[in-house]
């Protein structure tokens, strides 16, 4: 299944142009099966998510966040809410709130601004459950430093867009072997990982180039 499981939309995130549901018609249109919306250190109500969801026509609508910890951000998924996780949280406390609710953490653009992910790797071990290989802000340079830790690490590479319009939907997006209809399905899907990074064919800016 196609899921692009890191965008944002104008409702929570206040960098965003993307409407819910445009985003909605936008992914339905590209291929996707289901995306993940993470705003910015918000995750969606489940009321007001089930609500658009309600309007998905088939697509997969779920919630995580992108955490803005003080090492950099992250995306979460599978927390109950974010009372324990607010910006400004040490990865270290973020990573045991993972582990305690069996959830998923996904490294977003590892080395932008000069981020030293190498070393947080070295510092906390391989202990993400996806690291984002491409996306509309990952660079040839920043994909170049993923790629050679991924070659000495055991964590699984993902692909998702970062969109923040609806153009950039789903340019990139993860490709997972299993059903997945539940949070819970994606959870397992990412921490057994089960994925692999996948770019949208036809014209589309790739801002980290193709993927093989």
């Amino acid at each position: 299944m196609k899921f692009d499981h890191h965008l944002h939309t104008s409702r929570h995130s206040p960098d965003s142009v993307m409407d819910p549901l445009e985003m909605i018609k936008q992914a339905r249109a590209v291929g996707l099966d289901g995306v993940v919306i993470t705003e910015h250190d918000y995750q969606w109500k489940a009321d007001e998510l089930a609500e658009l969801a309600s309007r998905a026509n088939g697509l997969k609508v779920f919630s995580g966040v992108e955490v803005s910890a003080r090492e950099g951000h992250f995306l979460v998924y599978g927390l109950p809410d974010l009372t324990d996780a607010g910006p400004g949280i040490a990865l270290a406390d973020l990573l045991r709130l993972v582990d305690r609710h069996q959830a998923a953490v996904v490294a977003a653009h590892p080395f932008r601004w000069s981020q030293p992910f190498d070393a947080i790797v070295a510092q906390h071990g391989p202990v993400f459950h996806g690291v984002e290989y491409v996306s509309n802000n990952v660079t040839p340079e920043t994909r170049g430093l993923a790629d050679a830790l991924l070659r000495t690490t055991p964590m699984p590479a993902t692909g998702s867009s970062d969109a923040h319009d609806v153009e950039t939907l789903g340019c990139y997006y993860s490709e997972f072997e299993a059903p997945i209809e539940s949070m819970a399905d994606f959870v397992a899907a990412l921490r057994k990982g089960a994925v692999r990074p996948r770019h949208r064919q036809g014209k589309v800016r790739l801002s980290s180039g193709p993927v093989d």
